[in-house]
């Protein structure tokens, strides 16, 4: 896992969350009932990347609005707090409600590696505060240069290897895998350069699909392998340009022992989602988001296909930082306890906390994850 996997986030204010330090590892796993707070965690996370790239006002207006984001409304909370830290970098942002229902950032602050806190009131972008931070690193190394301390080529090495806490946040992704209606993106024709990244509604699948076969093979032979598992029937897909335009393509497969058309319309709900799923969390580590978030992937899924799931999570969080949430007993007996966060709401806020398992020793031994959580014996639970 790379340095740069956040270790804690820090949320003041924010919708149901008042005041939470909430402690991350490479796979978490966010459990609670229906309107604990789960969502407004992954809300929190989509709001800090938005504002951090400056796209607060459209954010803020699709989620009704400054007043219905802080905590308990304007009239209770003066402003709203997020931070991040890893061991690369540390950046957090102050915002407060201004005319027109808007959030404004009012103070933002990062530092990387050892570098002190570079500020800014008023809330000037992360790209520049980084740029700044940049030069400072650039102008220890020169003096280093000069002092005979280290050779010019070291300094350039140094100054390369620089973390960009910019590029890390950018790389914060939140999946959206829930529709598989007729008009889902996931069904739909995309241009076939349109491979950069696999989009959080997947609208890219197929062009995505096709890089990686022609990039990507063993990445994209062990994506097929794991949908056989879960569709027998499933033979391979059909991944090549339109004949009527060659700059589109869509989504096509072929099922075994036959030479029907098939294509994304042909799969169940949950096949197709589990596609999605396995796509995602089995691309190229170089290929990787740097967080990926998804919210309840077990949606539709069969319960093996589920089973199938836990492992590509467990497989991918080795190259990248993941955050589930999930109502699913069956998905969360495949994690040990120490991954698990549960959510509870007490009346006021949610409260998030990370199990221990040597607080559950004796339950363990008899019970499953799953089954003490059914049980109610540590929370997040209606």
């Amino acid at each position: 896992m790379v340095n740069s996997m956040l270790n804690k986030i820090l949320i003041h204010g924010f919708k149901s969350i008042e005041r939470q330090i909430i402690e991350l590892g490479s796979l978490n796993v966010l459990i609670g009932a229906n309107g604990s707070g789960k969502s407004n965690l992954l809300d929190a996370l989509s709001f800090f990347k938005a504002s951090a790239q400056g796209n607060t006002d459209a954010l803020v207006q699709r989620l009704g609005g400054a007043n219905r984001l802080l905590h308990h409304g304007k009239k209770n909370t003066k402003a709203c707090f997020f931070g991040c830290e890893s061991e690369e970098y540390s950046y957090e942002q102050t915002l407060i409600p201004v005319a027109g229902d808007r959030l404004e950032a009012a103070k933002v602050g990062l530092a990387i590696l050892s570098s002190s806190t570079e500020w800014s009131e008023g809330g000037a972008g992360i790209e520049s505060l980084e740029e700044q931070l940049k030069y400072e690193e650039k102008q220890q190394l020169d003096t280093s240069v000069a002092q005979g301390e280290i050779s010019a080529v070291e300094a350039e090495e140094q100054l390369q290897a620089f973390p960009s806490a910019k590029l890390h946040i950018e790389g914060w992704r939140r999946y959206h895998l829930h529709d598989t209606s007729a008009t889902a993106a996931m069904k739909s024709t995309c241009n076939i350069d349109d491979n950069r990244y696999l989009r959080e509604d997947a609208s890219n699948l197929a062009a995505y699909l096709y890089w990686l076969k022609l990039q990507h093979s063993t990445e994209y032979r062990r994506v097929v392998s794991m949908i056989q598992l879960a569709a027998p029937y499933f033979e391979d897909f059909l991944l090549e340009p339109l004949r009527r335009n060659e700059q589109m393509i869509r989504l096509e497969w072929k099922q075994k022992n036959s030479d029907a058309y098939f294509d994304a319309d042909s799969l169940s709900d949950g096949t197709l989602r589990f596609v999605c799923l396995t796509t995602l969390l089995n691309q190229p580590p170089s290929a990787m988001p740097s967080l990926i978030v998804i919210d309840e992937p077990e949606l539709g899924l069969h319960p093996l296909a589920i089973r199938l799931l836990a492992e590509m999570l467990d497989a991918a969080s080795e190259h990248t930082q993941i955050l589930v949430a999930t109502q699913s007993v069956t998905l969360l007996d495949n994690f040990p306890i120490e991954q698990i966060m549960v959510v509870d709401h007490d009346g006021r806020g949610s409260q998030f906390r990370r199990l221990k398992a040597e607080d559950y020793l004796r339950w363990l031994d008899d019970f499953s994850v799953g089954e003490l959580w059914e049980k109610n014996v540590f929370g997040g639970r209606p």
